[in-house]
Parts: C-alpha cells; structure tokens; sequence
C-alpha cells in the first residue's frame, strides 16, 4: 500500500484530526480541472495540470509544515517561517518541463511550469521584472525538490499522462498567454472547490445549486417585455425602441461573432442588448450571459432591473464590482476562496473587472476565466473603454470570439456617420475584426430622437463661480447638475438651499445608498413634485433620468452628450399651448480644471471643436470630427507597453505574466474597496456592523463579501495612509478595509473625507 501522503487536514468537532489526501486531492482536482477546460478544447492539459499541481506535498519537510502549521503535530516543526521547505508549487512545475521535453513538448511544458508554479502565489514572470514575487526561473532553479519528491512512495497516478492530442484554441505563439491563462483558471478554481469540498463541507453544499437555463430566462424576459408593452403609450420613442428590439431579437439568432449595437440614448439600449443575448445564448446554445458596465457606478441599478425581470427564477444574476478583493499581500485561503467564479446564469460586472482579469495574475482573479468560455459578453458604452489600453482590449476579445466561443456585442449610444462604430473610436478598437451591426441604419434614429437643445457657453475658457452656477440651476425647481468631480459635487450642493427638494449623487455614497436615492428621485419626477439633483458623471451611462433641464460641467463632447440622455428623456415635454418642446441641456464652465489624463484631453478638444460653434453639437458628424482630433491626441494605444511582455517564441515562452498585470490598469489612479456602516435605519445598520466585525475573523466567505458588497466605495490610494493614520479607517486581518473611529459616513453625502466634515457642519442646518 502506497504511503497516504496528506494534502490537508482539518479538526472534526469530536477532536479527530480528519485527513485529506494527496492522491485523492490530486485526482479530484485533475477532474474538476478536466470539466472546466473542456470547454475550450483543453480538457486533457486541465487534468494535467491538476494532478502535478501538488506533487511538492510528498516532501517529508513538507508532510511536516502542514502538521505544524494546522496543529495537529506541534512538534513537527521545520526550522522557520521563512524556509524554502514550505514551497511545493514548483516541483509540479520541474516535473511537467522534464516530462514534456521527453515527450518532445518541451514549450507545453513550460507552459504548465507557468500554471502549476503559480497555483498559489499566481502566474509569475519567467524573470524578475518590475513585479514583486518569485520569477518561474527562479523557482526551477530548485532541483533537489523535484529529487526529493521521486525518491517517495508515490502512486502512479500522481506521474502518469501523455501530450494530449487535441488541438489548442491557439494560432500563433503570441496567442498563448491567453490559453495559459484560461487553464491556470481552470486549475485554480478546481484546487479552490476540491479544497473547499473537504474543508468547508457545509459550505460546498451550498454551491450544488440548479442555476435556471437560457431558455427558462429567455421565457420570463419575453413575459416582461410583454407586460412592458401593454403599459406603454404608441409615442416615437417606444415606437424605435420596438423596432430595435425586433432587429436585436432577429440578430440573436443569428451565428456567432462581433456584433455592435448603436442606439442613441433613451433607444432601449440595455434591454434590447439583453434580449440579444439571451435570444443567442438559446439559438447557440452558450452557457451564461456576462453584462460588462463602464461605472461601478450603475452596475447595482442594471442588476436590480435584472432580478426585478427574472424574480421567481431560483438564482440567476450576479453583480460583481471591481474592487472587492484584498490587498494582493494580504490574500489567504479563506479570501481565494471567496473569490467570485462567475458561475451563475446572468453576471453584471464592471468591463474594467473583466479586462484587468483577463490579464491578471493573481489565482482570485483569474479564478473565473475558464467560465468566460462559450457565452455572450455584452460590453455597454464602448466608447468608454480607456484608449491606453484599445490594443490590448481588441487583442483579447479577438481571441475569446476566434478559439474560446465567446460573442460579443458592442453597445454605444455615441452617434456615428454609419453603422459598425465607424468613428475614429471605432476605427481604432475594431481595425481586423470581423462586426456586423445589429441597427439597421442606426443614423436615422438621431434626428427622430433628437429631444434637446444644448446651450454652450460663450466662452470654454472663462470659468464661473460655485455660486454663480448655483444661482442659475435655482432658477429652476426640476433640474439635475453634473460635475466631474466627487468635491465639486459636494461644493455645489453645499451652494443651493437645503430644502428637502435637493439631492446629492457621487462614488463617495455606497450603492445601496445611491440606488435608494436614484429610487425616490424617479418617484418624485413620476409625481413631478420639485426636484434637483447634483451628480458626478456616474448617472451618464444607463440612469434612466428623465428632467426638463440638465446642467453639465464642460467635459469631453461624448459626455455631454450622454448628460443629455438624462434630459427629456421620453420626449414628453410640452409647452404652454401643449406642443412638443426640446430640453435644455446647460454647458457651463465650472471653477476647477478637468482631471489629469483622458478627461483632461477630451475637455481640451472639445473646448477647440466647439469654441464659437452655434449648430447643433449631437450630430455624427460632430462626433466622428470630435474622436479623431481626440485620437489624434492619444496616439498610443497600448500605453503601458503589455503586449510586448506577453509574447514570444516557441524556444522561448518567456512571458512576463506578473508584470503585464501590474502595468494592464484601465484606471490610471487606482483604488482601494472600503466598506462602510450605512444602514436606513438602526436595525440595518447594526446587522451591516455585525458583518464588519466578521471581516476581522478568519472565516469570512463569499456570502460575506456579496452581502457587503452594496455597503461598499473606492478611494483612491495616496488616500488611504491619510485614513489609517487617522484611525478613519482600518484594515481587517484578511486585507480589507473597513470604516472605523471618528469616521463619518453622512446620510446625505456619504463618506466624508478629512476636512469637509466640519464644513458641512457649519454650512448647513439639515445635514447631520
């Protein structure tokens, strides 16, 4: 009988040490492995990469670090916390090199070297680059691991295979870091569900749920579009989003591929895309739906319409934020474990948590990639993806739609002179793919939705004051003001009178706070009772606002078009006499600059487009001129150099994984999650503080983290030493953040940051 060589091990409540064992973890993450990349033709390598993925287990140093590190042998000890014995990973990795070479695949071999190396630490760089952590170099340099580990007892199942035979969803060496990737995915989440299965029992049961099928949620959709239509009037508007809806339906059967949807806003943007997607996820039968959304923003509120539409369904959508991790020095068992797999029918998530996966390193965020496999990705807003990185972004969706089953559709609501994003945008992340336009002739719906009239001002280089700006918005009792920045929107609401009638929207305010507070705006403009709002731009893209009047900070021309989108939005205006009138969208020039960077840029060209322009500014002319200057200012599309780092030759395969996701940041300031206490009232609020306090523990899960995760903001990074040293915020053992001591999170204005507190204290008697 072979040694039983453990793989974990865990305490029952009688006090018996529970073994889980190598051979039987090896096996069943190979199998799980299997499943998971079979959708991509990777089957074999999956159950590959399973079965080696522990062989450095088998040490007799390391028999003895999981003794001791789990208490059930103390005096099993190994000579330090810091000793190389407590590595195991790369002997998996030196096996699969030398099995490949002799099999004649010595680069496959290095590929599973890259997977099995960084099961744990993630996919590191072949050498030491920029990134912190061990290069795949290094980590083959320690032979005598590999030595120690045949010199065991060990089943043949542990170093059996062969070179599989099937053919890789791959064309070109370049394309490899990509197919490397999905199985290191695939291997991930089997290691994380194995271990899981016999760690935390009660817990793996939990996940044996019977998700509802394409076609049980395509049946509901039809059932609400119909209850949709029978409530509607028979105006122009809904009239459009009708024939949209039909062409999107048709489209939907269609075969797989890239598509793009142009529809101006207010067209029926998100359930027409929708219905695209669940229409081809049938007729092709693809296995989930992914709703990718520019703004962290507006992703509870596409959710909330989702589960709204498919309640009754069992289980069926997932919303997933961008920054609900720890920090990467701080990831442990428990929190890999909570990771999000994306294993549910419909996932709403943000396209910069999609993209930044999908050249991550770390096990947690690559954990969900082999689930991308043979489903619809919806990308709302294209234009909105960050032009430093268009090269990469159409790199990788042309390989998802070429080898992994993947169709996309591409949304913008940006007007263009044809269909197919034939702007200087479009030109740029589209150039050799292969689209079809879903609109028929997307142009004419622009002047048949035209519902307002811009007013710019006279000069975009003279600024006004905060309260000049506040004294015109007051001329009206219904209008919403957006600003391009969290303090501005705190200053000018701080200008206007605390009349119960105002409203503030930033990124500073939770989700569950900002959707409770889009709630009752929506309520009051159905009842028309008064109403002003002051808004960041996180109500641009997919709020369905509809005011008689919009006031919008000077930004880029894309942005005050989408400001627009808020006004007038059902063309139900009227004047005096009860004809039809157009909206007014107010351009002004606020006190403060743009942000650094992209904003930056597009305020600078639109100021030189439209500096004396008296035409209307909503044209795809105007627009298709307005993105080539702007391209003409970011030339480099891949700004961060990232492609470069991830391809190279079949002698080779030295690919810098590590550093390519340090540099892929489609955000350039990035940011850190904080959860917050905001609760309506003292019964929420205390069950929100019950779950904070459980971040501190050492068995947080995933049920955790997405119940925390509507009680959550990002602040920037050069923000949070201010926070911790203040003891505003502080950090939890498991790498998250939580809201702490003299912090203040305000029902009105959410978070407030060092310095405003006192400031609204004294400007205003109804905020407490």
């Amino acid at each position: 009988m072979k040694c039983q060589y453990i793989a974990h091990v865990r305490q029952g409540d009688n006090g018996e040490w529970n073994i889980h064992t190598l051979l039987d973890h090896s096996l069943g993450t190979g199998d799980r492995a299997r499943l998971f990349a079979a959708p991509f033709n990777s089957a074999e390598w999956g159950e590959l990469a399973g079965r080696w993925h522990d062989l450095g287990k088998v040490r007799p140093a390391f028999q003895k670090y999981i003794q001791t590190a789990s208490g059930m042998n103390p005096n099993a000890s190994i000579e330090s916390e810091k000793d190389p014995n407590k590595n195991h990973a790369s002997t998996g990795a030196m096996y699969a090199i030398d099995f490949m070479k002799k099999q004649g695949a010595a680069a496959f071999g290095r590929a599973l070297a890259y997977m099995i190396a960084g099961h744990h630490a993630g996919l590191p760089d072949y050498t030491r680059d920029e990134a912190r952590g061990r290069s795949l170099d290094d980590a083959l340099s320690d032979k005598h691991f590999l030595q120690e580990a045949l010199a065991e007892d060990l089943a043949p199942e542990l170093l059996e295979g062969s070179v599989p035979k099937s053919r890789l969803p791959v064309d070109s060496w370049d394309d490899l870091h990509l197919w490397v990737r999905m199985v290191f995915s695939a291997l991930v989440d089997a290691d994380f569900l194995d271990t899981e299965s016999f760690m935390q029992e009660g817990k793996s049961r939990l996940r044996e749920v019977e998700y509802p099928t394409m076609k049980m949620l395509l049946s509901r959709f039809d059932q609400h579009m119909q209850q949709l239509v029978s409530g509607s009037d028979d105006g122009d508007v809904n009239r459009i989003r009708s024939e949209v809806l039909c062409q999107s339906r048709i489209q939907g059967k269609d075969e797989p591929g890239i598509y793009t949807m142009t529809v101006p806003t207010g067209g029926g943007k998100t359930l027409s895309s929708l219905a695209f997607a669940l229409e081809h996820a049938v007729a092709c039968n693809k296995r989930r739906v992914i709703y990718a959304i520019p703004y962290t923003s507006i992703i509870e509120q596409t959710a909330a319409i989702f589960n709204e539409m498919f309640e009754g369904c069992g289980e069926a959508v997932l919303e997933h934020h961008s920054n609900v991790e720890p920090e990467d020095s701080k990831e442990t068992t428990s929190t890999r474990l909570a990771a999000e797999n994306w294993d549910m029918p419909i996932v709403v998530t943000t396209t910069v948590q999609l993209f930044e996966s999908l050249y991550a390193a770390k096990p947690s965020r690559c954990r969900k990639l082999h689930n991308l496999a043979n489903t619809v990705i919806v990308l709302d807003e294209t234009q909105l993806l960050p032009p430093g990185c268009l090269n990469p972004i159409r790199h990788v969706i042309q390989l998802l739609a070429e080898h992994y089953g993947v169709t996309f559709l591409l949304t913008t609501a940006t007007p263009t002179p044809s269909s197919g994003f034939d702007d200087a945008f479009g030109k740029v992340l589209l150039q050799d793919l292969l689209t079809r336009e879903i609109v028929e002739r997307p142009e004419q719906y622009y002047q048949q939705l035209r519902r307002v009239a811009y007013r710019l001002p006279g000069d975009f280089y003279e600024s006004q004051s905060w309260h000049d700006i506040a004294e015109e918005i007051q001329e009206y009792s219904t209008v919403l003001a957006i600003v391009n920045r969290r303090d501005d929107a705190r200053e000018l609401y701080m200008q206007l009178p605390q009349d119960g009638t105002l409203f503030h929207l930033s990124a500073l305010m939770c989700p569950k706070h900002r959707q409770r507070v889009i709630t009752e705006i929506k309520q009051r403009l159905k009842d028309r009772k008064p109403t002003r709002v002051v808004s960041t731009q996180l109500v641009e893209a997919g709020v369905d606002f509809d005011f008689p009047v919009v006031f919008r900070a000077v930004a880029g021309l894309d942005s005050i078009i989408q400001a627009g989108g808020r006004c007038n939005r059902e063309g139900k205006l009227k004047n005096a006499k009860g004809e039809p009138e157009l909206g007014q969208v107010v351009v002004f020039v606020p006190p403060t600059k743009p942000p650094k960077g992209l904003l930056e840029k597009a305020f600078q060209v639109t100021a030189s487009l439209l500096q004396g322009f008296d035409r209307e500014i909503d044209t795809p002319q105007i627009i298709h001129r307005y993105f080539e200057h702007l391209q003409a200012e970011l030339r480099d599309f891949d700004e961060y150099k990232v492609l470069p780092l991830l391809q190279d030759d079949a002698d080779n395969i030295n690919i810098q994984f590590r550093t390519a996701a340090l540099r892929f940041q489609m955000i350039e300031d990035q940011s850190f999650t904080l959860f917050v206490d905001y609760g309506r009232d003292e019964a929420e609020e205390k069950q929100i503080k019950r779950w904070l306090s459980m971040l501190d523990g050492e068995q947080e899960t995933r049920w955790l983290i997405r119940k925390l995760q509507p009680f959550s903001i990002s602040l920037y990074n050069y923000q949070k030493q201010q926070l911790l040293n203040g003891g505003m915020i502080k950090e939890t053992k498991s790498g998250y953040y939580v809201i702490a001591g003299s912090a203040v999170y305000d029902k009105y204005l959410g978070f407030l940051m060092p310095g405003n507190q006192n400031v609204i204290k004294q400007n205003s008697g109804v905020i407490s």
